[in-house]
């Protein structure tokens, strides 16, 4: 077992990540030993699963090869019949224990589950569903940001641009994205290709996935905070359809730099907050442990379903049972058939009233009834 202390909202405190047996598997998701200690039945199940396959797999060898008399008879084992009936058992089983898992998460525990190291990402989303993508670099002031991924591409028959924030899958592209906190470039880049798409008329799609923008002393010193400013109202003026999905981690900001949007969907466990769990913990009661964490986490009203709710986002993205990582495929279908339903709505109205409709919206976050007088 490898305890591994990571940055969980690029300082707001750290999270601890449980990995047994850690590897990447092909196609670039983390294994599945990675655990969550409220999906430990389901993960029992899924060892049994496993011994069963590996057992099928030996008998599909051993009936492969040429039979040879040994002078010591063997024990019979399962017969494949048995063995895949038995694994049809375990299978139902499994699917019985996920729905049972993830039919009342709280909200420390959605959080925890939009950090999956598997969880897709927006790189994952373009190579399932965005065709002919072209991607773009650079804010053309100082650099590029790996943070921030851009480009054209086709999503269903539309041409658009995606925008989208990238944590990394393995410890080098991590580094490089600094896990998803993107710099002042990467928000001046998102932007820059933002008006070029406005230019060419073409709707706009934003992957959010970030605990905060990035912190560091450096991107402070190029004007982190004016570059979310400049692009939040700059956003609210852009003359093209524009549709944001919170795909994992909302953060603050960092994740309101690219969300300024006609339609705000989520993913089922995602979350979307003003600060992560532990900042918000860190700074009440001094000190981000679990119990704090989960008091912040209820306090933060983060969830999906709160989100939706509170006026702040649009619609809900269906995961599958046991949340994206364990069926990104399906995950993808979900989201390309919002994307292209929001987009096929939105392009029929005028882009004046698209604007006038956008700043509305957003004026309207925040607002609140106290004694039945409203209160801005």
């Amino acid at each position: 077992m490898v305890s591994i202390r990571a940055g969980a909202g690029c300082g707001a405190g750290l999270r601890t990540l449980v990995v047994i047996g850690a590897g990447v598997q092909p196609g670039g998701f983390v294994s599945s030993f990675y655990q969550l200690e409220f999906e430990r039945p389901v993960i029992e199940i899924e060892r049994e699963i496993d011994e069963v396959r590996r057992s099928l797999g030996r008998q599909g060898l051993r009936s492969a090869q040429p039979v040879v008399v040994s002078p010591v008879p063997e024990t019979p084992g399962p017969s494949q019949e048995q063995l895949e009936v038995r694994l049809a058992e375990l299978e139902q089983k499994r699917e019985a224990a996920l729905a049972e898992v993830y039919r009342e998460l709280d909200p420390w525990q959605t959080v925890r589950v939009a950090r999956h190291p598997a969880r897709p990402q927006t790189r994952d989303f373009i190579g399932a569903f965005c065709r002919d993508f072209c991607e773009l670099h650079g804010d053309r002031r100082f650099g590029d940001d790996p943070a921030m991924v851009t480009g054209f591409a086709r999503i269903g028959s539309l041409k658009c641009l995606v925008v989208g924030h990238q944590k990394g899958r393995d410890t080098q592209e991590k580094l490089a994205c600094h896990f998803g906190c993107a710099h002042p470039e990467g928000y001046r880049k998102a932007l820059l290709k933002m008006q070029l798409a406005e230019k060419f008329g073409l709707p706009i799609v934003t992957f959010v996935d970030t605990p905060g923008a990035y912190p560091g002393l450096g991107a402070e010193q190029r004007g982190q905070a004016e570059a979310i400013a400049v692009n939040m109202r700059e956003m609210s003026r852009l003359r093209t359809p524009i549709v944001s999905i919170v795909i994992g981690e909302g953060g603050s900001g960092g994740a309101l730099g690219i969300a300024v949007a006609d339609r705000v969907a989520m993913l089922q466990y995602a979350w979307y907050s003003v600060i992560s769990p532990e900042g918000c913990a860190a700074i009440l009661w001094k000190q981000a442990n679990e119990q704090t964490n989960q008091a912040a986490a209820r306090a933060l009203k983060l969830t999906a379903r709160d989100n939706l709710s509170l006026g702040i986002i649009d619609s809900i993205i269906p995961e599958p049972v046991g949340a994206a990582h364990r069926d990104p495929a399906l995950t993808a279908r979900n989201l390309e058939r919002w994307i292209v339903d929001a987009l096929g709505e939105l392009r029929q109205i005028d882009p004046e009233v698209l604007v006038q409709r956008r700043y509305e919206r957003f004026r309207r976050l925040g607002q609140v009834l106290e004694a039945g007088v409203e209160a801005r």
